[in-house]
């Protein structure tokens, strides 16, 4: 049975559509809703043109109510009734109790070869720390940041001269070859790691 998926996302939106376009033909999934907190964000629109449903549910009138936030995600989802969660990009850090709801079926992409980096700003620390490797961590979301089990993980080499803005380009590559493949197996019930 195909698998409905929801895609959560904060910018321009660029693994979405990846995401987006990965599932066609023989995939064991399909987009049925791309969903911001920020109305201004580019990948909606990308969205659109790509004949997906899109939602906004903007953060900001419930600074400080994150079950009130939450409760209005909900909402947008149970309109859809996705099986599967993709964060894209997603900038805002989900409570436990949403996270409890969707557990086992939210999947996140970190820009690090998770457990190292969790948070921000991972391509200047790895810079910082003289790490000679990088990449990027598909994993199941947990209440924990960036800490539940990997499904995927992709590696790239730091090169002499990089600046955050160069890793992070090479990592992002890698991001867009990596979160489709991870995408198409857990759908398909593999769980199994997918180390590129």
């Amino acid at each position: 049975m195909t698998k409905r998926v929801a895609i959560f996302i904060s910018g321009g939106g660029s693994n979405m559509v990846t995401l987006v376009r990965s599932m066609t033909g023989c995939h064991p999934a399909r987009p049925v809703l791309v969903l911001s907190n920020d109305p201004d964000a580019g990948g909606l629109e990308k969205a659109a043109e790509m004949g997906i449903a899109t939602a906004v549910v903007d953060h900001r009138p419930f600074m400080g109510d994150r079950a009130s936030f939450e409760a209005a995600l909900q909402a947008e989802l149970d309109k859809v009734r996705p099986d599967l969660l993709c964060l894209a990009g997603f900038m805002r850090v989900l409570t436990e109790g949403f996270v409890a709801r969707w557990e086992g079926r939210m999947l996140n992409i970190h820009p690090s070869l998770l457990p190292k980096y969790r948070g921000l700003h991972t391509h200047r620390r790895v810079l910082e720390a003289g790490d000679t490797e990088h990449g990027c961590t598909v994993h199941l979301v947990t209440p924990a940041l960036d800490d539940g089990p990997i499904l995927g993980q992709a590696r790239v080499p730091v090169m002499a001269g990089d600046t955050p803005e160069t890793l992070a380009g090479r990592v992002l590559e890698q991001e867009h070859r990596l979160y489709p493949a991870v995408l198409r197996r857990f759908a398909g019930g593999d769980r199994t790691p997918l180390y590129l």
